[in-house]
């Protein structure tokens, strides 16, 4: 398994294995083998370790012998299991790491997911591109979830880790790293839990006013406390605590893999965001009644526009069957989109702009006026101060899904992120102007 996930990396791939039936398939892959890690003639940058419990002590020291960089412990059964042998192995592996100063990564981790060197966690990973997000996992299925659904919404990890028990390096560790790292614009994270709640809270705070830092909290339950002391071993800590950290440090707190994406996807795309007033034009009928209701439900505004702009949109705009009052529903004006969208530019009353391309337009339009419709949009944000957003409703009919997705692609290519749903948009540009707000 793990000789296929890496069969990506770019540098110098090698096994380890003394079985002789394992030692055949690996061969057939074309990777050299050896029977032991110190045997290997060449410098080693990084072990990964998938061996019964037991025999993880014998791997650190060969790994300490060998001067190899780093290692990964994809082997599990330690403090997780509640057992004493599972916590006396994981005590011989924290002291020995430490005692040799080995960056022992885990274990029970998938490890490090660099997608530039085609270093990865699962053969789902995407690689051959680099990006600006550092991600830091407790879990490795979602530090593996997330890399794959984060890529194909437009968000790229530069690099990403999944620690596991983090035994010798901890969540703080990566953070500081990630912290400190120039290519890395934006960092996510998954927890359960930290060792030194003194040193995360530090380290945290110093992070979060260089660069944004957006954390999922696993574990606020009883119930998720109790699955999170047999998944990597941590102790959960009340909300109240976590809810404070959070708002002291200035970090952006998230309840979901969604909320996690979205939010690094409008901070990556969107320039600072300062105010909480909306306009909003896309909407027909009563999906701009029920979007304007999304959007003041999560602490934003969407208010009337200033005289002088319903002065502009009454020269050229046909109410019959549409509104301009915000939202603005567009209903046969859709060809005067970007009159509309510089009147809302110009408007007084409003801080953001947000593009809403329901069902009903996908069925009216041609692709070549839809194009035309996403210019607009694109033009408009390269143009203007404001921030924009566009929403494409994720229940399009089915032959109009694989058009969605084009027009998605094209809008973030511009520059303008897309939600599929007015509540995902709303969550994102609320979680982003606290974080400026907090930073100003």
């Amino acid at each position: 398994m793990w000789l296929r996930t890496m069969s990506t990396f770019s540098g110098k791939l090698y096994s380890v294995q003394i079985d002789p039936q394992a030692v055949e398939g690996i061969k057939a892959l074309g990777v050299e083998n050896y029977t032991s890690l110190v045997d290997i003639p060449e410098p080693v940058d990084l072990v990964i370790v998938s061996v019964p419990r037991a025999a993880a002590p014998k791997i650190l020291e060969d790994c300490i012998r060998k001067e190899a960089a780093a290692a990964v412990f994809f082997t599990s059964g330690f403090a997780e299991t509640d057992t004493e042998e599972g916590r006396r192995l994981q005590d011989v592996l924290t002291e020995r790491a430490k005692e040799a100063n080995f960056h022992l990564i885990g274990p029970n981790c998938m490890g490090i997911y660099n997608p530039e060197v085609g270093v990865r966690q699962s053969r789902f990973q995407h690689t051959g591109f680099t990006g600006s997000v550092g991600f830091i996992s407790q879990s490795g299925t979602l530090a593996i979830a997330f890399s794959v659904d984060a890529h194909f919404q437009g968000v790229e990890i530069n690099k990403s880790v999944s620690f596991g028990n983090g035994v010798v390096l901890d969540s703080t560790d990566y953070l500081e790293y990630f912290g400190g790292d120039a290519e890395i614009r934006a960092i996510g994270m998954y927890l359960e839990g930290v060792r030194d709640g003194r040193r995360f809270f530090n380290v945290l705070r110093k992070v979060a006013a260089r660069k944004p830092v957006v954390i999922w909290k696993g574990g606020h339950t009883e119930a998720g406390g109790r699955a999170i002391a047999s998944h990597t071993g941590s102790l959960a800590r009340p909300r109240a605590i976590w809810d404070a950290v959070m708002r002291q440090s200035g970090a952006i707190k998230v309840n979901s893999l969604e909320g996690l994406i979205d939010t690094l996807k409008a901070l990556l795309y969107l320039p600072p965001v300062y105010g909480n007033r909306v306009a909003m034009v896309g909407g027909s009928g009563g999906e701009s009644v029920v979007i304007a209701d999304v959007f003041v439900d999560a602490g934003l505004e969407v208010p009337l526009l200033t005289p002088d702009s319903y002065q502009e949109l009454s020269a050229f705009f046909s109410l019959v069957g549409a509104s301009y009052r915000n939202p603005i529903d567009p209903g046969s004006n859709w060809k005067e989109l970007t009159h509309i969208l510089e009147v809302m530019e110009r408007d007084a009353n409003t801080d953001n702009i947000v593009v809403i391309f329901v069902s009903s337009a996908m069925r009216m339009f041609m692709r070549e006026q839809l194009a035309g419709f996403m210019d607009s949009a694109i033009k408009i944000k390269n143009r203007a101060t404001k921030p924009v957003i566009a929403v494409i409703p994720s229940y399009l009919l089915p032959e109009h899904a694989q058009l969605a997705r084009e027009m998605a692609q094209k809008l973030q290519d511009g520059g303008v992120p897309i939600f599929n749903t007015a509540e995902r948009a709303a969550c994102a540009l609320r979680n982003v102007l606290s974080y400026y707000q907090l930073q100003s």
